[in-house]
């Protein structure tokens, strides 16, 4: 490797500057401190040569981290209307309103880990503890030069701080990620794949108690016994009321129906967002004092629902709220899984005394003490502070309905619907899958109603999930499948044993994937 040069200033005006050689395995800058940090930065000289791939892991699930070439760059929000992004929360929903985006060419940027890929040789450079601060890199490809930044301004200090916890290494790629996750001590908490249905991505929030057996009655005709049937967002009146279901939908409540769904051999799953509630629902109308606040006000997590806001999980009574919430989805209603989505909101700041990371990471582990064995899929999440706690955990950002999106969609921020950037996160978070966690790649569609997919865009999506990915969804009620398409989806089940998966990414917007299934050589071609 080469020198790490560091520099730590607190707000008094001390600072520390050192340097260390950064070799290959793990390397720790640890010092005594006393005080309030102002920023701890390193830089170190790393050359890019012609045709390397530079990878740098976004912010969480939703946030599309392709591979970048050595001129590319990461688009900032500075091209969208100021008053729309305020107003709908457009910067909440990423690390846009505490990383400063130069939006140069050349200028890539990420959290946790990034690497740098020439053909099958890796170069991984990566955080081994976040609990101190997320760790930021920077790249400037024309200077040569990787930043690295401890996301841990305000926190204050006193005795041996960890400035930084690094690990490098160099090899290919299955030595590189192993020998990371084994210095971290970091294990997948199961080896078991799920397959089954998620109501969302053809229903939408319009469910209710016909449409859920509709669908079941359908699915179940295809399901194998243990496959998951998850009821997805839309069965509350409003988001942050979870005590209930809205009962103009479902008036038998939902014990009736993970009832029937159990009686079909199936698990069921139901969506929740644990940490947000939005303006129309009861918390927010009676219980002010439960929000998350930001220069005294509530801090507004992004547009969904009309806007949301996120819950304090450290105020008592939200803890004893969350509390009651799990224990009547799983002990009460039955529920054997729980999707749980639009985490970040739990950690938009740290404070003197944490991070923003650990925050994120104590409130991960307050939801993995919530639902105890139960399975978790983790949903809008930073990734690092959820590895080895959650069950399965989403990697992209949700699949639409169409493959590009729309001229304005795709000019937003980086975790906006799109089938084309959940796809490349799913091959190029690949790593993370059956390490951190089982990765949950989003559904794939194989119907031909209420979709704008080709048959060669469906089956190029359904297969890189059921290679790349421990959760194997979809959203159409199978029950309308024709002979063709049932069994096109059992061979879809069997392609999730394939062997010798192997990627080739050098060629400007292609994907080769290789690999073997039943003893026959394949290829899977990705046009992004």
């Amino acid at each position: 490797m080469t020198q790490l040069n560091y520099r730590i200033e607190l707000h008094n005006g001390e600072s520390y500057l050192g340097a260390c050689r950064a070799e290959e395995g793990e390397t720790h800058i640890i010092l005594p401190l006393h005080g309030t940090l102002r920023a701890v930065t390193a830089t170190m000289r790393l050359d890019c040569a012609a045709g390397e791939k530079i990878f740098m892991n976004g912010f969480q699930s939703w946030t599309w981290c392709p591979e970048y070439r050595y001129d590319d760059r990461i688009r900032s929000l500075r091209g969208l209307p100021k008053k729309g992004v305020e107003h709908f929360g457009v910067d909440r929903y990423g690390d846009y309103y505490f990383v400063d985006y130069p939006d140069r060419k050349g200028v890539t940027h990420g959290e946790s880990y990034c690497y740098f890929r020439k053909g099958e040789k890796f170069r991984l450079i990566a955080s081994l503890d976040e609990t101190p601060g997320y760790t930021l890199f920077c790249y400037d490809a024309l200077r040569a030069e990787l930043t690295l930044r401890r996301d841990c301004e305000g926190l204050a200090v006193d005795g041996d701080f960890h400035a930084f916890d690094l690990f490098f290494a160099e090899g290919g790629e299955d030595e590189v990620f192993d020998a990371w996750f084994a210095a971290m001590a970091v294990g997948c908490r199961t080896k078991e794949k799920i397959a089954g249905y998620s109501s969302w991505y053809n229903r939408y929030e319009n469910i209710s108690a016909r449409t859920i057996y509709e669908d079941l009655c359908g699915c179940a005709s295809l399901l194998q016994p243990g496959d998951v049937f998850q009821i997805d967002d839309g069965w509350e009146e409003n988001v942050g009321d979870w005590l209930a279901a809205d009962r103009g939908k479902f008036p038998g409540g939902l014990k009736p129906i993970a009832d029937e769904i159990h009686a079909r051999g199936l698990r069921a799953g139901l969506w929740l967002a644990p940490f947000a509630a939005n303006r129309a629902s009861r918390l927010y109308r009676h219980h002010p004092d439960w929000f998350f606040r930001h220069n005294g006000e509530r801090w507004h997590c992004g547009m969904n629902w009309g806007g949301f806001y996120a819950l304090d999980f450290d105020h008592p009574e939200v803890r004893a709220y969350l509390k009651e919430v799990f224990s009547r989805v799983l002990d009460e209603w039955g529920f054997d899984l729980v999707k749980l989505d639009f985490l970040y909101a739990a950690a938009p700041f740290g404070s003197a005394c944490e991070t923003r990371a650990g925050r994120m990471r104590r409130a991960m582990a307050f939801l993995r003490e919530l639902c105890g064995d139960r399975l978790i899929l983790g949903c809008g999440v930073p990734l690092m502070p959820a590895f080895g706690l959650v069950d399965y955990c989403r990697i992209g950002c949700d699949v639409g309905l169409d493959w590009r999106n729309n001229w304005l969609m795709r000019h937003t921020n980086r975790e906006v619907v799109s089938t084309t950037h959940s796809l490349s996160n799913t091959v190029f978070r690949r790593q993370l899958n059956g390490r951190a966690f089982l990765s949950d790649p989003d559904v794939f569609f194989l119907r031909e109603d209420n979709l704008r997919l080709t048959e060669e865009e469906k089956l190029t999506l359904a297969t890189a999930n059921a290679l790349f990915g421990g959760v194997f969804f979809c959203s159409d009620n199978m029950g309308r499948y024709d002979a063709r398409t049932r069994a096109l989806y059992r061979r879809l089940l069997e392609t999730r044993e394939a062997q010798n998966i192997r990627v080739a990414a050098d060629t400007p917007g292609l994907v080769s994937v290789t690999y073997e299934l039943d003893g026959i050589h394949k290829l899977l071609k990705i046009k992004f």
